[in-house]
């Protein structure tokens, strides 16, 4: 297990390697553009909301809990701004994910990196990768609303960092994952039982994405690191089974 996991931190430092080789540098703009304003968007909201919520949902006879809460709040806060944030640059970046997929994937396989076909492949793309993202949006929206409820319920939130680190580790494999096999025709039903298959390696992999996220500067890369080291998972790993 322990072996696992450390080869899907492996794989985020593959994907560090990857986008900085040359023929796939190109490809990391648009991916990385998109994700760099949208977190500095989630951060401005997170710290603007953080004040607001803490005083709208702890009510004065409970203040004196402040301390106590504060944390709680701050966690959850973050982690449903940066979530929401996560999954709309998702869906922005979806189309030009799934190009640098395609070009990292070429390299893993020794082949020539394929050139772009340019703005007539974006409908191609659109269509191919979005139908998978509302698929991954239902199931993640299950067990956000899941894990939502066991952060509010007294006692048992205790636990709730820990179910939130999980959550944010698989939710971030299957997130990145989506973007090679889809350029395999594979879409959400048939990616989840290879990646549970592999599943101590994919939060290995996510979980390592998650640290990323809370580092600043690191966090704009996420995105076309996720990218780029879960094509290397599928290559190495994913696509054998």
């Amino acid at each position: 297990m322990i072996t696992d996991i450390f080869k899907g931190f492996g794989y985020v430092f593959s994907g560090f390697s990857l986008i900085t080789q040359r023929g796939i540098r190109p490809f990391v703009v648009v991916p990385l553009l998109i994700n760099i304003l949208l977190f500095a968007g989630g951060v401005w909201l997170a710290k603007s909301q953080l004040d607001y919520w803490m005083t709208r949902l702890l009510p004065d006879w409970l203040s004196w809990l402040e301390w106590l809460l504060w944390p709680i709040f701050a966690l959850l806060i973050f982690f449903v701004v940066f979530y929401a944030f996560s999954i709309l640059a998702n869906l922005i970046a979806a189309p030009f994910n799934a190009v640098l997929a395609e070009r990292v994937e070429a390299r893993l396989n020794g082949l020539p990196i394929p050139a772009f076909e340019g703005y007539k492949s974006i409908p191609r793309l659109l269509a191919r990768t979005f139908k998978s993202e509302f698929s991954k949006l239902w199931y993640m929206a299950k067990w956000f609303l899941l894990v939502l409820i066991l952060t509010l319920i007294p006692g048992i939130n205790l636990i709730a960092p820990l179910a939130w680190t999980l959550f944010g580790a698989w939710m971030l494999t299957i997130e990145y994952a989506d973007y090679p096999m889809g350029n395999h025709n594979l879409f959400f039903n048939d990616e989840l039982p290879l990646l549970k298959r592999h599943r101590n390696t994919a939060l290995g992999f996510g979980w390592l994405l998650s640290l990323m996220t809370a580092i600043p500067g690191l966090n704009f890369l996420v995105m076309p690191v996720g990218v780029a080291g879960a094509t290397a998972l599928w290559v190495d790993r994913l696509s054998k089974s």
